[in-house]
């Protein structure tokens, strides 16, 4: 079920299921508010969005509260994530799905919303959006890739072919605007040849592994996987919790990988992700693409959880075209 895309006019409701709108600087929310103005579309606040957090996050109640009434007002036709940060996963089983489904909708996060985003389209058959935050946009330099394949995938119904970015960067830039390094973006490597189609499910994979043995955790078979991690994830960490994603339920019946681009600061190159790969005999027969435009560096590509996704890795060509 591909939700109705977004037209000028449109409202887009902000969200806080993870961390709350109040760690955001005024200014960058200012500029995130223009950002959509400018692109036609109008932009309102959940009730607890900016609620200032007791622990982690804002209330359960309060944020289950807030998704509810995001997807039940007719006049919100996307809803869309505030932030990550640890703990989406706390209202999984509080959410109420068939509400969800009857009133089907844009959903639009990545990070730690993965767990969101993986369960809803489970549970509902809704397609939902890895894509960028609300935050994302109070980004004052380098975001035009972001955006525009942001507005593609969530104004058309056309597939979207995914060029690479220029430019890449992997820098705080919410804490400073100006101190900012770009670098050359030699686009995605293959690390193993081959074609291959099928849902499109992942996200941020240390996320994606909270829900393996519930009830929310989405059907490997006839999937092609994207997965990212965040500085937190070293190359011991990434190994592992991939290791765990292949012992799952019908993982031989998954039909390729594509992996973005890991920070600096996890100390993943090249040679030892493509080791990683190459240790793992379960992942011998599939095409696996890595470096792609996704994750926790800048820019990314919006991309459809539970759409339909086509990839071609080869020596000389990589692509990655997306329904949905």
């Amino acid at each position: 079920m591909i939700p109705e895309k977004l037209n000028l006019g449109d409202e887009i409701r902000v969200i806080s299921p993870a961390k709350s709108l109040s760690i955001i600087a005024p200014e960058q929310q200012e500029l995130a508010r223009q950002r959509f103005k400018d692109m036609g579309f109008t932009t309102s606040f959940s009730t607890y969005a900016a609620e200032a957090p007791t622990l982690f996050s804002n209330p359960v109640e309060h944020r289950i509260s807030d998704i509810h009434e995001a997807f039940k007002d007719p006049a919100v036709k996307a809803v869309l994530t505030t932030l990550g940060g640890y703990d989406s996963n706390q209202l999984l089983n509080r959410l109420d799905y068939d509400l969800i489904k009857a009133h089907p909708k844009i959903f639009c996060g990545y990070s730690d919303i993965t767990a969101l985003s993986n369960s809803i389209y489970h549970k509902t058959g809704l397609v939902t959006y890895s894509g960028p935050h609300f935050s994302t946009f109070g980004m004052e330099k380098g975001l035009d890739y972001t955006l525009e394949h942001f507005r593609t995938m969530l104004t058309t119904n056309d597939p979207v072919d995914i060029e690479p970015a220029a430019h890449w960067s992997d820098d705080a830039w919410y804490l400073d605007q100006d101190d900012r390094t770009f670098y050359p973006n030699q686009g995605p490597i293959v690390i193993q040849e081959g074609k291959a189609s099928g849902t499109l499910i992942g996200g941020n994979l240390c996320t994606f592994n909270l829900l393996q043995g519930t009830s929310f955790m989405p059907e490997l078979a006839g999937t092609v996987l994207f997965l990212e991690d965040d500085e937190l994830s070293n190359p011991e960490t990434f190994d592992r919790d991939l290791q765990s994603l292949i012992q799952q339920p019908r993982f031989d019946q998954v039909q390729g990988i594509v992996i973005g681009r890991f920070q600096t600061a996890s100390n993943m190159d090249f040679d030892t992700l493509t080791a990683v790969i190459e240790s793992k005999p379960e992942l011998a027969h599939l095409p696996v693409i890595v470096q792609a435009d996704f994750g926790h560096t800048s820019p990314i590509f919006t991309f459809p959880i539970g759409g339909y996704v086509e990839i071609q890795a080869g020596k000389t060509q990589v692509n990655i075209r997306l329904h949905g």
